[in-house]
C-alpha cells in the first residue's frame, strides 16, 4: 500500500484576523473555514494535509525547512511576507519541494508594494484574487506536480 502525499498548507501574517480584517478584502470566511475546505478538499485527492498559520517570519521558515523530507508539496498564503522576505524565499528554494503561492485577493488589483513577490521567483504557480477557493485550485495543483515528479521516468 502506497503512503499518501503530504501537503503543508501555511499561513502568514493577519490570516488568523480572517472574517473580521477588512472583509470587503478577504471576505467573511474564518481561517478556520479555510482549513475546513482545505481538509474537505485534502480527502477528496486522497492526500494527508497539515494546515498551520503563524504570525512569525522565524516560525514560517523553519516550518519551510522542516517540510523536506516530511511532506511532497507546499502551499504558500505568506500575506505581507510575500512582499518582504528573502528569508522566506531561500528557505523555499533551500527545500526543494513544489510550492503553490496562493492569495485570497488579486494582489495586482492592489496597491504597488503588493506588486512584488519574493514567494513567486520561487513558486511553480501563484493564485490570487479567488478568495478561499484560490487554495482548493492550489491544492489540486500541488497534487498534480506531486504525481508529476512520482511517474516512472520523472
Amino acid at each position: 500500500m502506497a503512503i499518501q502525499p503530504s501537503i503543508l498548507v501555511l499561513n502568514g501574517p493577519n490570516l488568523n484576523m480572517l472574517g473580521t480584517r477588512e472583509p470587503q478584502i478577504y471576505g467573511a470566511e474564518t481561517l478556520d473555514d479555510v482549513e475546513a475546505l482545505c481538509q474537505t478538499e485534502a480527502a477528496r485527492l486522497s492526500v494527508d494535509l497539515e494546515f498551520r498559520q503563524s504570525n512569525h517570519e522565524g516560525e514560517l521558515v523553519t516550518w519551510i525547512q522542516e517540510a523536506r523530507g516530511e511532506h511532497d508539496a507546499i502551499v504558500l498564503n505568506a500575506g505581507a511576507y510575500t512582499h518582504t522576505s528573502v528569508a522566506i524565499m531561500d528557505a523555499l528554494s533551500a527545500v526543494d519541494l513544489p510550492v503553490i503561492e496562493v492569495h485570497l485577493s488579486n494582489i495586482f488589483r492592489r496597491e504597488p508594494f503588493r506588486h512584488h513577490s519574493y514567494v513567486s521567483m520561487v513558486a511553480r504557480g501563484v493564485i490570487c484574487g479567488l478568495g478561499s477557493h484560490g487554495y482548493v485550485l492550489a491544492l489540486q495543483a500541488a497534487c498534480r506536480l506531486i504525481d508529476a515528479a512520482n511517474r516512472p521516468g520523472a
